[in-house]
């Protein structure tokens, strides 16, 4: 148990300390492994059937799958959400994660890590869309579901595009090759498959969320940041999230003792390093409400942290 004890404490520092990037990585490959297990003990218990564990095991997977029903959709509100950190297949995942490490360190670097998970999250929810309009078009061949994070990780791509078309970037067997190059050829292969009807729904999510990136990248050069609303949004939940199990209980009022000068005095200043330990908490609490958990330093984001811990 020591050696999943160590492993735990290494991926749980890494997602604290890392950038946005890192954290996405980590949430995708947390769900790959769980998904992928419980695929096993599916098997498992039905003592190595194959055919009827991966029956079963589909079946509980569209729940967390983009649906392309409107009715199924309906009972299923958050598959937008949960669908595009969801991957089955090794190679899915891989390629993946490859393009996300690529184009949301680049994303990252040009315009600041606060903004790749709200451009992760609008194109992702984008190209759902786009995939759900798709398939009430029987004549596309679209499946009745989707899964995957292709459509957020090309919403990056077309920020990237838009913001550093000459930006190279070093690939294997091919040397040094320009951004536009690379992402141009994902297109050029996205409109290909809807011709083809390979994966329609598939090409037809991965066109919206790059439209999505795209869009964001011009919005943002005209003065508007669409990451704000997102990360406004984000905060007041995490926020939420962190107070939600603590027991409200009324404040002492302050205590004045007099001073050499004559002056009152409280035992409680404004030195954040002197306050007691609930004080401090609750000053960091008091911040979230008032300003959201993006206000607060990394200082005070640990020591939050290592709180919700006792």
């Amino acid at each position: 148990m020591g050696v999943f004890r160590s492993i735990w404490d290494d991926v749980t520092h890494a997602f604290r300390v890392g950038n946005m990037v890192t954290r996405l990585v980590i949430i995708n490959f947390s769900v790959f492994v769980v998904v992928n297990l419980v695929h096993f003990f599916i098997w498992l218990a039905l003592r190595g059937d194959a055919q009827a564990s991966w029956v079963i095991f589909q079946n509980a997977l569209t729940h967390l799958c983009m649906q392309g029903n409107g009715w199924q959709l309906l009972w299923h509100p958050w598959s937008p959400i949960t669908s595009i950190f969801l991957h089955e297949g090794f190679g899915h995942f891989l390629g993946n994660t490859i393009a996300l490490y690529l184009f949301g360190t680049i994303v990252g670097d040009l315009i600041g890590d606060r903004r790749v998970l709200p451009i992760y999250l609008l194109g992702g929810l984008f190209a759902n869309l786009l995939y759900f309009i798709s398939a009430q078009f029987s004549f596309l061949g679209v499946g009745y579901y989707a899964l995957g994070a292709s459509g957020a990780i090309m919403a990056l791509a077309g920020t990237a595009l838009v913001l550093a078309p000459d930006y190279r970037v070093m690939l294997f067997l091919l040397g040094e090759v320009k951004l536009k190059y690379i992402v141009l050829v994902m297109i050029l292969l996205d409109l290909i498959g809807l011709t083809t009807q390979d994966n329609t729904g598939g090409h037809a999510a991965h066109i919206g969320g790059f439209i999505m990136g795209c869009w964001f990248a011009y919005k943002l050069r005209d003065g508007q940041d669409l990451s704000e609303p997102v990360n406004r949004l984000l905060g007041r939940i995490g926020g939420w999230l962190s107070v939600r199990k603590r027991t409200v209980k009324p404040r002492p009022k302050p205590v004045l003792t007099a001073t050499r000068g004559g002056r009152a005095g409280n035992n409680r200043t404004d030195n954040t390093g002197s306050l007691s330990y609930q004080d401090r908490l609750d000053a960091i609490l008091d911040k979230i409400k008032a300003s959201g958990y993006d206000s607060l330093s990394q200082e005070e984001k640990d020591f939050l942290y290592n709180a919700s811990k006792k």
